[in-house]
This record gives structure tokens, C-alpha cells and sequence, in this order.
């Protein structure tokens, strides 16, 4: 009997010794492959960047700075758009969750509806960080912006410096309930509340868009056309009230926007927009995929990373 056993065991021993070597080090793989903020397989780092439009080119702006830093560090980046939807960005959302991406960089269209996608996200160990506007009622690894209270009180600022300190101005708001028109309208305010010699004659959404800035400031003009001065949340809608104003035949309204595109600085140069606050879009998606490289790394990162602004002005 001693002499059968003794072969049989080491044949059980040989075989239990080629299964250990076949599993080796990285035994655990497969299930942390499965966990979504684990690397693809062929160890590419993959980001999901969820925009609130990219209609304004702002957020094609934004959107360029994070492929450009993506491409450079060999990130692969997938990019949806929910055209200003909060429904259509929280099924992107979804969408890559779905896919099991590593960071999810989010730009709300409402930053109180992308809550509960947000807290989706992170329950399956997606680190989430929001740019330009801030996410509210979840919890995010990092907020990239520009100080928006800052930048409409500079807006401000400069709009009653060259008004002399007095004037009829109006306010076109952003989208109701994003944290940039909430935020620049409290700095704007900041500035331009109590004073006796400023009058607010209409204060009125045009959710960031340029026809509908056109529209709203149309219908302002329509009851009041002793205008003086317009700040408007985005330049988008600072060029379109601006062509209200030119169509309506007024003189020396002082126009003053918000994000330094491309046709808002070119309207300053021109001399017909009064000046447009800058915020470094391409910045700010740089920014996003750098905190993003560093949060799949393990590395840790601040709760909030500015953005410079700057004042683009006549």
C-alpha cells in the first residue's frame, strides 16, 4: 500500500503546485476587474465626461482642454452631451456607469438633478468631480471652477464704473437652478443691491442661450427703453441682447458678459460688447483630467480647485 500511496501523492502535489503557478501574483484579477473604478483590462484609464452642452462654446471649450490632456497622457475619454436635459445627462450618466469608467467629470445642467445619479455613481466606486457648476445634495472628490461669486462681482464692478456709480441695468440670468447663475447673480447683487442712484429694471432667465437672449432682452425693451446697462450670466446671451439693443436702435448701453468665448472677445475688440469676464474653459477641462489621473491613482486631491478669472474689457 506504501508504495501506491507515495505516487499517487505526489502526483496531487505536482498538480496542486501547476495550479498555483498558472494563478500566481495577480490571482485577485479577475474580481477587481470587475469592480468599476479598476482599469481596463490593457491598463488604459478611462474617463467619462458628461457636459451640459456643448451648443455653447464654452463647454466645447471645456471639452477640448480635457481631450487634449487626455490625449496627451493616453486617457480615453468618452464625452456625452445632455443639450441642456437634466433627464438626457442622467441617462448618459447611467450610460457610463454602465460602461465602468474610472472618473465620471460632470458639468449639471441642474446641479440639484444629478444628485441622485452622482450618489449612483459613487456607490459602484466611481469617483465623481463636477466642473464650472458645483453638484448639490451629493458628494463629489472635487469641484473645478472659477470663483463665480468673484466674476459677476467683478462683472459688476466694472458695469457701474462705467456707468459713473448710477443707472437702469438689467440682468439676464442663467438656467434656473445651476450653481453658475445662482452664484455670478449673488456676486453681481453683491455689488449693485442698495445703491440709491442703481435701478434693477427687469431681472429675467434666458437659460444661457443666445436666441433666447435675444428674445427676453427684446421683450425688456419693449417696456423700457431707457436702458443703460445689461449683465448677462454667459456671453452667449450678452451677444444676443446685444443684438436686441443694436435692432432697437439704442445708443451707449453698456454690455457687459460672462465666459471670454471666442465671439464675446471678438465683439470687445470690436467695441460693442463692454467686456466679458474670463473663466479658461480649456482650463478647466485640463484641470479635470489631471484631478481625474490622480484620483484613479489613489493619490489624494482638494475639495475645490481654482480656476484664475480675469476681465476681458475695452
Amino acid at each position: 500500500m506504501n508504495r501506491i500511496v507515495h505516487p499517487l501523492l505526489a502526483s496531487l502535489l505536482v498538480i496542486g503546485m501547476a495550479a498555483c503557478s498558472k494563478q500566481g501574483p495577480d490571482s485577485a484579477a479577475p474580481a477587481a476587474a470587475s469592480a468599476p473604478a479598476a482599469a481596463a483590462a490593457d491598463g488604459q484609464l478611462t474617463v467619462g465626461l458628461a457636459v451640459s452642452t456643448l451648443n455653447n462654446p464654452f463647454f466645447v471649450s471645456l471639452r477640448k482642454g480635457a481631450e487634449d490632456e487626455a490625449q496627451k497622457d493616453g486617457i480615453k475619454l468618452i464625452t456625452v452631451d445632455a443639450q441642456d436635459d437634466p433627464a438626457k445627462q442622467q441617462a448618459s450618466v447611467e450610460d457610463l456607469i454602465q460602461k465602468k469608467v474610472n472618473v465620471i467629470l460632470i458639468n449639471p445642467t441642474d446641479s440639484s438633478a444629478v444628485a441622485n445619479v452622482v450618489k449612483e455613481a459613487t456607490g459602484k466606486g466611481i469617483k465623481v468631480v463636477s466642473l464650472d457648476r458645483s453638484v448639490n445634495g451629493a458628494e463629489v472628490s472635487a469641484h473645478i471652477a472659477s470663483d463665480n461669486v468673484a466674476g459677476g462681482k467683478m462683472a459688476g464692478e466694472f458695469l457701474l464704473q462705467k456707468l459713473g456709480g448710477k443707472g437702469r441695468i438689467v440682468e439676464l440670468e442663467g438656467i434656473a437652478g445651476s450653481s453658475a447663475a445662482r452664484e455670478r447673480g449673488e456676486g453681481f447683487h453683491k455689488v449693485v443691491d442698495g445703491k440709491a442712484e442703481v435701478k434693477l429694471l427687469a431681472k429675467q432667465p434666458a437659460d444661457f442661450d443666445r436666441a433666447k437672449g435675444l428674445t427676453v432682452m427684446e421683450n425688456i425693451i419693449q417696456g423700457n427703453k431707457d436702458i443703460q446697462g445689461v449683465f448677462a450670466h454667459n456671453d452667449e446671451m450678452a451677444l444676443g441682447a446685444l443684438k436686441a439693443i443694436q435692432a432697437a436702435g439704442l445708443k451707449n448701453v453698456v454690455v457687459v458678459g460672462f465666459d471670454a468665448t471666442a465671439d464675446a472677445v471678438a465683439a470687445v475688440k470690436a467695441g460693442t460688447l463692454a467686456a466679458t469676464v474670463q473663466q479658461q474653459p480649456e482650463l478647466i477641462g485640463q484641470y479635470g483630467i489631471q484631478t481625474a489621473k490622480k484620483l484613479a491613482a489613489g493619490q489624494s486631491v482638494d475639495k475645490f480647485i481654482p480656476v484664475p478669472l480675469n476681465l476681458i474689457k475695452q
